[in-house]
């Protein structure tokens, strides 16, 4: 009877060094099925002919696990507070939005061109520091190896699936360039600040910044490797990468 408890006790250790791992994986997965999911404030003109785009983003957005909220334009900014992310649509009236959403200590993406000088993510001349491209479907691609790139390769890249406008800026010094208007390298069209960044002059990001490219009806007109790229630029800007 010894001899077989003695035999026992290495069985036994064997079996604890098994459970631990699968004890770990189960209040791994217990966690993350009880994690909360991130909120996203999509700031929009809800009287605008556009809405229906606005509505199809978020509806995209919800289907990859966010809790999006439309919020008109011109609702209180308070709400940006509670919110793990803030999204300036492109149509928004933007000479009533201005800087409203400057200071907001929440992360920022944005499509709207004539924002970036009142978020002071570029310099104020219009046409020179920020504007549109009225017809375009491919952009470069300078910088690969960053998480706003989506995976995809450096070069040119069909983000559209047939010519449209495209915005874009020409960020400050502390800007993460991801990609340009094709054959115009002056005009980036994805770019990106880290919290306390320099942006335009001595503006300091308050939390991540993002500009993409997107117009006003242009998110149903992404390529796949252009949604890959609207993905990586809502999650990075998030601080999911």
């Amino acid at each position: 009877m010894q001899i077989i408890l003695i035999l026992m006790k290495p069985f036994k250790f064997l079996v604890s060094l098994l459970l631990i791992p699968l004890l770990l994986l189960t209040s791994a997965f217990a966690a993350d099925s009880q994690a909360v999911p991130k909120k996203v404030l999509l700031v929009v003109r809800m009287e605008g002919k556009s809405l229906p785009i606005d509505q199809k983003i978020q509806q995209h957005l919800a289907s990859r696990g966010y809790v999006v909220t439309l919020h008109s334009q011109y609702a209180p900014v308070d709400a940006a507070q509670d919110t793990d992310l803030v999204i300036l649509s492109s149509t928004v009236r933007s000479r009533d939005l201005l800087g409203a959403y400057r200071n907001v200590t929440a992360p920022m993406l944005t499509w709207e061109s004539d924002l970036l000088d009142d978020m002071g993510m570029t310099a104020k001349r219009a046409d020179t520091d920020f504007g549109k491209v009225e017809k375009e479907r491919y952009v470069w691609l300078v910088n690969a190896p960053h998480p706003l790139a989506a995976g995809l390769p450096a070069g040119a890249l069909n983000v559209y699936e047939k010519p449209a406008a495209m915005n874009w800026g020409k960020p400050g010094l502390g800007a993460a360039t991801i990609a340009t208007v094709y054959g115009q390298p002056d005009k980036a069209v994805i770019f990106g600040y880290e919290k306390g960044a320099t942006m335009d002059y001595e503006s300091l990001a308050p939390a991540r910044r993002v500009m993409f490219f997107l117009d006003n009806e242009t998110f149903t007109n992404l390529s796949p490797s252009g949604l890959k790229l609207f993905d990586a630029a809502v999650d990075w800007a998030m601080g999911s990468h």
